[in-house]
């Protein structure tokens, strides 16, 4: 893909979800079946401050500090420091931070909000850093997601990053829909309700039919956060659902826009705002997806014009000026693309000396979806196992081998109880290690079956290069702090490198809805 393609399709993706957000707002958190077919407020010439787009103008500074190393730790830092709200996910994410719980688990304890639609919202970044390469974006993606929500709240993520990567390449919606359900699994809400509204658009019902089922098989909360103000509708029949299950609803009201917009720009952001609940996210979102496919030329002047080119900013903490945000799309499209060849590196662009030309190399299409991919000379890696993972697992790298640490259960401890965790290893050299493991543990705890010992990591060339092993943590009978912090330090014989994984176990009572 040439460069002045590809910044097009950038700019066409943040000008679109400046439309449907602004679009869709005025319909958020509302429950009824509305008439949209344009904006219903005065616009002014700019577009409506929105979340959707703030965090994402805040994660934009983390990469270009980080490069393609940012991941959940750092962006969790630049929650704390630079996003203002604290309402549902964002709060509760917040909360477990400041009380030393690292992603994923900041992103579960104590979040009724971890199904909901905070993490799906801000994927563009992701993709348009890696545009063609959804198998990158998703990485990302699921980085970004598991500092504040779990399962499908995460899962969201996942499918929006992959098909918005994919759309730089692929621009046939039932591909896209597939693409992106390959990458998280068949038995989530998420999977099931987008398939749902897939079989429904191809057995030729009516899209405020499918609607009306969606909300009955994959009922939300999202739509009774405002009192009915006579202009929607109630409608008692819908069942009642867990407070903050509302992904997979919305999710399904963005793919319900997609599909029976059929190509339409306008049309399409218009159908998702319609159905209401967090029309200002499933519009916002299905506007930068149409975005991207299309360019700026699919987006018709009508909806352009109004709101111009600047960005709104609402959540974000303007007093500290070492967080520079972009005041325009212009300048967020122009900072995008100076990344990207550091953070996709060299193999996935090319020069052409006799042009003068920069060209971005993307996937072919038959290689867009989720599949196994080789790893090591031994190993193929399959992303859906990243996602086993979360919400109880984090993978630690260092130089020479990669560690992740797997929780039997959520982190709470009681008196006299105990906790499993499962260690698992990755040689990231062409030679073999002893590595010493040892647990620095709070007084009269015990790690069983020792606090100190050590384990062989093969080479990839000889044998697979991994190994595992177990340790129950064990508490005493007495427990006199509200949490305890626990750190594993992971070194090898005769280097000087260390990897230190922090643990934190919580004295409270599990909360009945975990």
């Amino acid at each position: 893909m040439k460069l002045p393609v590809y910044k097009d399709k950038v700019r066409a993706c943040f000008l679109g979800k400046n439309i449907g957000g602004t679009l869709g707002m005025p319909f958020e958190c509302r429950r009824g079946l509305f008439d949209v077919s344009y904006y219903t407020h005065d616009i002014n010439g700019e577009p409506l401050p929105n979340d959707d787009l703030d965090l994402q103008l805040v994660w934009l500074n983390a990469v270009e500090r980080f490069g393609r190393g940012v991941n959940a730790q750092a962006l969790g830092e630049y929650w704390l420091s630079y996003i203002t709200p604290s309402w549902c996910e964002y709060g509760a994410a917040k909360n477990n931070m400041r009380m030393g719980l690292n992603p994923p688990l900041s992103g579960y304890i104590n979040n009724l909000n971890r199904d909901s639609c905070g993490a799906f919202i801000r994927s563009e970044l992701w993709a348009c850093l890696a545009p063609g390469h959804p198998e990158i974006a998703v990485k990302y993606a699921y980085e970004d997601a598991i500092v504040d929500h779990s399962y499908e709240g995460v899962y969201a993520e996942i499918f929006t990053a992959a098909i918005q990567s994919s759309a730089f390449v692929e621009g046939d919606r039932d591909k896209l829909i597939e693409i992106g359900l390959s990458y998280i699994p068949e038995d989530s809400g998420v999977y099931r309700a987008v398939r749902h509204v897939v079989d429904a658009y191809k057995s030729g019902k009516d899209w405020k039919k499918v609607r009306e089922e969606i909300l009955a098989d994959f009922p939300s909360t999202f739509g009774l956060m405002c009192p009915d103000d006579g202009n929607g509708n109630t409608e008692v029949s819908i069942p009642e659902t867990r407070i903050g299950y509302d992904t997979p609803c919305n999710i399904a009201l963005m793919v319900l826009g997609l599909v029976y917009g059929e190509g339409d720009f306008g049309n399409s952001i218009c159908i998702a705002a319609s159905c209401g609940e967090d029309a200002d996210c499933t519009a916002a979102t299905l506007g930068a997806l149409l975005g991207i496919i299309g360019g700026t030329d699919s987006i018709d002047k009508k909806w352009a014009d109004p709101i111009g080119d600047k960005i709104a900013t609402i959540s974000i903490n303007m007093g500290d000026h070492d967080c520079d945000i972009p005041k325009t799309v212009t300048e967020l499209t122009d900072r995008i693309i100076a990344l990207v060849p550091s953070f996709l590196g060299h193999k996935y662009y090319k020069w052409d000396d006799n042009s003068g030309e920069l060209s971005l190399l993307l996937l072919d299409n038959d290689n867009l979806m989720n599949r196994d991919r080789r790893r090591g000379p031994f190993d193929k890696w399959n992303f859906l196992e990243k996602l086993k993972m979360q919400p109880f697992g984090q993978v630690y790298d260092s130089p020479i081998f990669t560690a992740s640490l797997l929780c039997s259960d959520a982190p709470y401890i009681s008196a006299d109880g105990e906790i499993e965790y499962t260690l698992k290893l990755e040689n990231k050299f062409l030679s073999q290690q002893f590595l010493s493991l040892r647990w620095f543990l709070p007084e009269e705890f015990e790690a069983v079956p020792a606090q100190y010992s050590s384990i062989s990591l093969e080479q990839y060339h000889g044998n697979v290069g991994k190994a595992e092993c177990r340790f129950k943590i064990k508490a005493p009978q007495v427990l006199r702090e509200p949490k305890y912090d626990l750190v594993l330090e992971i070194s090898a014989n005769a280097r000087h490198t260390k990897l230190y994984i922090p643990v934190t176990l919580l004295n409270m009572k599990k909360p009945e809805y975990d």
